[in-house]
């Protein structure tokens, strides 16, 4: 309760005493709140804020019959600005405090006789050893027994309170029931048990709290004493987290149905973080931001629980990247690497392709042993549906998680996913494991964060958005990293997407994130539009590990590549203003249409390492540069298709080695020369 509303009380409370009315404003009142407790249709109407008080009190003074002890309750209650109960409650709370006795309330389904509180009256006062003085409220909710609830302690022997416990139970021991007959019993067993030995469950402020206002999402909580920022808090049959911490009360996000809370409603503490399952029981499953599974395929059977917020990995756990996790894509691999336990950007417009590039990431990782996860952070859930069902058809939901938090669940959900994923992801990097982790996309993620800082009255900063949300994504990120050999030299290599508008990379969400990561893959508006698919930007793209994270192959025919790109947009714009140009030029411009085009690359096809060094190697001997620009994705395909049915030696070779050594590079030359000039004669041959 409020100390505004407890003032309102005490002034009510003295000015009775001072009248020398205690007494007959006690009893007055407490005749009043019994009629509120008893008559539900009677309490609707003084709750109801659009009817007058004059009214109210009209229908108060017909049965009070005392119009100054009347006037001077409705007196208070309009500077209050409260509901009647709440008033009449803490004035009967200060009353009976001043005179040395505890005030509470027993709850109950229906109104018990005054014998019946008289003698719980006196069972609460030998436990509490001193007075105790309760009103009867009605409480359909507990389904049948009583519940007490007496300033910070409560009683608690209702019938709904013992079947939530009997639900927490068959969940916590999911695992051990391998049938629906065992869980059967267990009920079973657990109901013929009902009643023997009275069981009345005791908790104190410590451990329990009332919900005191609820709405949007958020609810405010008195009691708790012992609460922790991020505990799980329990209420009813939903749940809620700690965001807040005040001096008279917490505030916490529902991570379920607000209709299923209402104020009054008690909240226990759990003493522990939300946590998540984790280990192979989630590959090739689509769960939602608490773990649970939303395909329909059943319950995840694992006995691993991770907690969604870990401390990341020290200096000293560290090694340093310098293994390559491909892409598939030619463009990236060969310019932008990224290495296992890098934290890799894509960061782009709506509708560039940002997408499509994580997914062709996690395409391109079957059959190399890791494991993928996709959280997908406000999408629609039909579009997360159809990549679901891509994944599938190409083999790729055998060793990737989908971590779903879709645009239409509550915003505490969004803001819990990422971290849910990630945990999910540690489990099997400490395991020495290899994983790669999708966050699409982090702008909705800050979206999501900065909706329930706001409605937790939180100061916003730039933007609107808290002054913690730079904290917000790093202490994501950072938990990926590529683990010491000590540690089993595990992996976690995270590709976090963010939108940008209008291209403005220097945004506030953005540049966080940048700051944050190990580079960026930039993705082009005007590039996307013209066809140039991946629309990588090369110019604005980095990555801060570099050439450590490719392999001598790659590192040998990639060198040049993102040169000889800057030469030719410099000299692309240059000729521009002028129709002659000199030979030097036009070769420039002519290799470089080339090399645009054999970077070109349709969606779901990624390219396998081997490949990708024949093609680039073809394009760094200028092999490309006798191919017209229209016939480079053909000459691509007929190419590969020739290397793989006539030269599959080399292939294997550059697979197994990824090393160009002199030998097999005269063997790579010579096999790419014959079918260029192969290939030109049977293209001249048509026309």
């Amino acid at each position: 309760m409020s100390t505004d509303l407890r003032q309102h009380a005490r002034d009510l409370v003295d000015l009775a005493l001072r009248e020398g009315r205690e007494l007959k404003y006690t009893v007055l009142l407490t005749l009043l709140n019994d009629a509120l407790n008893a008559n539900s249709d009677l309490k609707e109407f003084f709750e109801d804020s659009r009817i007058p008080l004059e009214e109210k009190k009209a229908k108060a003074l017909s049965f009070l019959r005392d119009r100054e002890v009347t006037t001077e309750f409705f007196r208070t209650l309009a500077v209050a600005e409260c509901s009647a109960s709440a008033l009449l409650n803490e004035y009967l709370d200060t009353y009976y405090e001043g005179k040395g006795i505890s005030f509470g309330t027993v709850y109950s389904i229906r109104m018990l006789e005054r014998e019946t509180v008289a003698e719980i009256e006196k069972a609460i006062s030998g436990k509490l050893d001193k007075p105790v003085k309760l009103q009867n409220c009605l409480d359909i909710s507990l389904i049948g027994g009583v519940k007490v609830v007496i300033g910070d302690k409560i009683w608690d022997g209702s019938y709904a309170t013992r079947i939530n416990r009997l639900r927490n139970q068959l969940y916590a021991d999911e695992s051990v029931y391998h049938t629906e007959e065992e869980m059967t019993a267990a009920i079973h067993k657990y109901i013929e048990n009902v009643g023997v030995g009275d069981t009345i469950y005791t908790e104190s402020s410590d451990t329990v709290g009332v919900v005191s206002l609820v709405a949007d999402g958020i609810v405010h909580i008195t009691g708790l004493n012992n609460a922790m920022a991020g505990e799980l808090i329990k209420i009813g049959n939903t749940s809620a987290m700690v965001m807040n911490l005040e001096s008279e009360s917490i505030g916490a996000v529902l991570l379920g149905d607000e209709d299923e809370v209402v104020e009054g409603d008690a909240a226990h503490s759990t003493g522990k973080i939300i946590e998540v399952p984790v280990g192979d029981a989630l590959l090739g499953r689509v769960v939602n931001a608490l773990g649970k599974p939303v395909d329909g395929q059943g319950a995840i059977r694992t006995a691993d629980y991770y907690p969604i917020e870990r401390p990341a990995p020290g200096v000293i756990n560290r090694e340093s990247v310098n293994e390559p996790l491909e892409t598939g894509l030619k463009v990236i691999d060969s310019m932008i690497p990224i290495g296992k336990g890098q934290r890799e950007l894509i960061i782009g417009d709506r509708q560039t392709g940002k997408t499509a590039i994580a997914i062709d990431t996690i395409l391109n990782q079957r059959g190399k042993n890791v494991k993928c996860i996709y959280v997908a952070i406000g999408q629609k859930a039909s579009y997360v549906a159809q990549l679901v069902q891509k994944l599938r058809q190409e083999g790729a939901m055998n060793y990737t998680t989908v971590v779903l938090s879709s645009a239409s669940d509550l915003p505490s959900l969004q803001y819990i996913a990422p971290y849910a994923g990630c945990a999910i992801g540690e489990y099997w990097m400490e395991h020495g494991q290899d994983v790669l982790i999708v966050y699409d996309d982090l702008s909705k993620h800050a979206i999501a964060y900065r909706t329930l800082s706001l409605l937790l009255r939180r100061p916003p900063g730039r933007e609107a958005y808290p002054g913690d949300v730079f904290y917000l994504h790093s202490r994501l990120l950072e938990r990926s990293a590529k683990l010491s050999k000590e540690l089993g030299g595990g992996t976690m290599t995270a590709l976090p997407i963010v939108e940008t508008l209008a291209g403005d990379i220097s945004a506030y969400i953005p540049t966080n994130v940048i700051s944050i990561t190990d580079g960026q893959i930039f993705l082009q508006t005007e590039m996307f539009n013209s066809g140039f698919r991946p629309a990588v930007d090369s110019g604005l793209s980095v990555s801060r590990v570099g050439s450590a994270a490719q392999s001598k192959a790659m590192k040998k025919v990639s060198g040049s590549l993102k040169l000889e790109l800057a030469q030719y947009q410099e000299v692309l714009d240059f000729a521009q203003f002028g129709s002659d140009l000199d030979p030097v030029t036009k070769r420039t411009i002519q290799h470089g249409q080339r090399l645009m085009a054999l970077l070109k690359q349709p969606q779901y096809s990624p390219a396998s390492h081997e490949d990708q060094v024949v093609m680039l190697y073809s394009a760094q001997k200028k092999l490309l540069d006798l191919i017209e620009t229209e016939n480079v994705a053909d000459y691509e395909r007929s190419l590969l298709m020739e290397m793989h049915s006539s030269h599959l030696g080399i292939i294997e070779e550059i697979k197994e080695k990824r090393v160009l050594t002199p030998e097999l590079e005269k063997k790579l030359y010579d096999a790419i020369e014959k079918f260029t000039n192969r290939y030109r004669l049977q293209k001249a041959s048509r026309f």
